[in-house]
């Protein structure tokens, strides 16, 4: 087993986030289409959530930001009763099988300012 958190400041991404590149590297299609959908305030806190859970899964996966996981790799979207869902694929996936993960959970939490993730793999 093993445990990764992170800690973001909301405005900690807001210039990367105005930058095409850094949203297509960092998120996948279908976390920016909802994001899209979203007014401004929350599509941050949105953007920032889903960055501390990517961040948090790559320490699971022992690798760092550009340690050969694309983070659009790691997906995560909302599971039925609401929490979040993690989807690994392609280096995300290569990564976890190398490091003898079969499954992430992530759990995100936004408060204020800050938004924190924990993510375990097994």
């Amino acid at each position: 087993m093993r445990l990764g958190v992170d800690l973001t400041e909301l405005d900690e991404l807001d210039a990367l986030l105005r930058r095409k590149w850094f949203r297509r590297f960092v998120f996948a299609d279908a976390e920016l289409a909802h994001a899209d959908g979203l007014a401004a305030t929350r599509r941050a806190e949105f953007l920032a959530g889903r960055f501390s859970a990517k961040e948090a899964v790559l320490k699971v996966l022992g690798r760092g930001l550009f340690q050969g996981v694309v983070p659009h790799d790691i997906e995560v979207t909302r599971a039925d009763g609401g929490e979040p869902c993690v989807t690994l694929s392609a280096t995300a996936a290569r990564a976890a099988a190398e490091a003898g993960i079969s499954e992430v959970s992530v759990s995100i939490t936004h408060k204020r300012d800050l938004v924190a993730a924990v993510a375990v793999g097994w």
